[in-house]
């Protein structure tokens, strides 16, 4: 993690919060850890606000301009650091992602985000906002893609992919774009170490995360998160002992999925039977 001193507060509005956060603290003689008391929380997690590696939250904003008597400053400030390409409930899960060490998925219906084609993607984009113009879906599908460059990044996570044996076989798009998927999928897991997919089986019956999806990210210097998402709506996790139970049934969702050879197999005899007329 940078040291706020290392930043150019004008660089962006993220590390001007970070600049202004860091003064106000200063100025009222408090150190990390005795203003993170204050507000209740880690001085680790104000340290993370001040070097703008996390992304400024509003209801922690307005603690904190009360209790440094700053009026709304640290409110306005976190309005503008928290404008965002993709959508505001996905935006943290979105930042976490870049700084996680692993990250380790579980998708009942569809392929991950950062492994989809762009022809995926706008279909799904398309079905999600069936009367969104063009160009607010190519908006979206752009920045979809612009994601996946999380994975040529030198510092690319480990990403742990398991997907239900479903996703495999709904028309995503139709069969042309499902057989490029798949078979894309199989390439990118294949040809990128730091990749593993596993698929689990109808044959494994019920599991943990029947009725939804899930992102684990760990990092080397912070607690487990988790995100979880439905079709509008994500939540960020970050209750140790609610992550704990999200870690375990994860453990458990790789237990019982095919290897990962067998399910790279099983992708690619799915791609085969989209691809065959």
């Amino acid at each position: 993690m940078p040291h706020p001193k290392d930043l150019d507060p004008y660089t962006d509005a993220r590390a001007f919060y970070g600049a202004e956060l860091r003064r106000l603290r200063e100025a009222a003689a408090l150190s990390q850890g005795e203003l993170g008391e204050r507000v209740f929380c880690s001085g680790s997690y104000i340290g993370q606000f001040e070097a703008a590696t996390r992304r400024p939250q509003l209801e922690m904003s307005r603690a904190l301009d009360e209790l440094l008597g700053s009026g709304e400053h640290l409110q306005r400030l976190c309005r503008l650091a928290q404008k965002s390409k993709v959508a505001g409930y996905f935006a943290d899960a979105a930042e976490l992602q870049l700084h996680a060490s692993s990250i380790g998925s579980y998708t009942s219906m569809t392929v991950l985000g950062l492994l989809q084609t762009e022809s995926y993607a706008r279909a799904l984009t398309r079905a999600a906002h069936p009367f969104a113009t063009t160009e607010v879906v190519e908006g979206h599908v752009q920045t979809r893609m612009e994601r996946t460059s999380l994975l040529d990044s030198p510092a690319t996570p480990v990403l742990w992919v398991v997907l239900h044996e479903a996703a495999l076989l709904l028309p995503v798009g139709g069969s042309a774009v499902m057989a490029e998927q798949l078979a894309h999928l199989v390439e990118q897991t294949e040809s990128r170490p730091r990749v593993v997919t596993q698929v689990l089986p109808f044959s494994a019956g019920a599991h943990p995360f029947l009725h939804g999806s899930m992102t684990l990210m760990q990092f080397a210097d912070a607690p487990a998160v988790v995100y979880t998402e439905g079709p509008y709506s994500g939540q960020l996790i970050e209750e140790s002992p609610l992550v704990e139970q999200y870690r375990s049934a994860y453990d458990l969702a790789r237990a019982v999925a095919l290897s990962p050879e067998a399910s790279l197999h099983r992708i690619a005899s799915a791609a085969k039977e989209f691809a065959t007329p």
